[in-house]
């Protein structure tokens, strides 16, 4: 049996991840619409203090796998557990620990940064002094203090994807949950959004999906891929590059793309 098959892996900084807390499991997931299974039977953890990157090429099962983790999707089959509650059965416990920023996460347009932030901010019922507080940390966190009062129709691509980070960290959650943060971004975009998730995962566990191998070869302790909704690698970045001789490589060889 592998380190990975274990959950003893070998954390980047050479500690044991299985001493750790595992916030993030999804335990034999699968969601099929009719006689489609858009993901079949993924199981993994992500434990306290990693960042792990989620791959996979386009239709393999990522999004709805994040969406069955979140709460977003009811599973077919299996459990999804962010810090130990069970989305499907306690998911309000869940989501208070829980920061996600979906794929072109929706923001209201008519709104301006500070204004949704102030509005997500009284939907969790944060006191005025919390909510003070935290929006000031995200603002600074997220380098919005130049566009806090433009309206968020307005904002570049790269700054709605801050304030879209900004909304999830809002309510200092220790999980986050992020899905292609980087997509559709240009170079300097996608270098400040970068600059922000090393911040993050000081304090943060995190998985992120991305179809930028320099940013998993950057940023991630470990990597899960899947293909075709089924899980096809679970091991660290020297592990991934093992199977071939570059990332690029390992990810064609492992998800069947010639």
């Amino acid at each position: 049996m592998s380190e990975s098959d274990t959950g003893m892996q070998n954390h980047a900084d050479g500690s044991q991840l299985g001493s750790r807390r595992a916030m993030i499991e999804a335990i034999g997931l699968s969601k099929f619409y009719g006689p489609f299974a858009a993901a079949r039977d993924v199981s993994f953890e992500v434990y306290e203090g990693e960042l792990v990157a989620f791959l996979g090429p386009n239709g393999a099962g990522k999004s709805t796998t994040m969406k069955m983790l979140t709460g977003y999707l009811a599973p077919s089959e299996g459990v999804a557990k962010i810090a130990g509650h069970d989305m499907f059965h306690d998911r309000i416990a869940g989501s208070r620990q829980l920061g996600y920023l979906p794929e072109n996460g929706p923001l209201y347009p008519e709104m301006t940064p500070i204004g949704m932030l102030e509005f997500f901010a009284d939907a969790r019922g944060m006191s005025k002094s919390r909510k003070d507080e935290r929006i000031e940390a995200v603002v600074e966190l997220c380098d919005l203090s130049t566009v806090v009062h433009k309206a968020t129709a307005k904002l570049s691509k790269g700054f709605k994807q801050r304030v879209g980070m900004a909304q999830a960290l809002l309510h200092e959650p220790d999980v986050l949950i992020l899905d292609e943060p980087t997509a559709g971004l240009d170079p300097n975009q996608i270098r400040e959004v970068r600059k922000t998730m090393r911040k993050l995962r000081e304090t943060k566990t995190i998985l992120l999906s991305t179809h930028i191998l320099q940013e998993v070869e950057a940023m991630a302790d470990r990597v899960v891929m899947i293909n075709e909704g089924r899980k096809v690698f679970d091991g660290t970045v020297q592990e991934l590059r093992s199977v071939e001789h570059d990332l690029d490589h390992a990810f064609h060889k492992l998800t069947g793309v010639v």
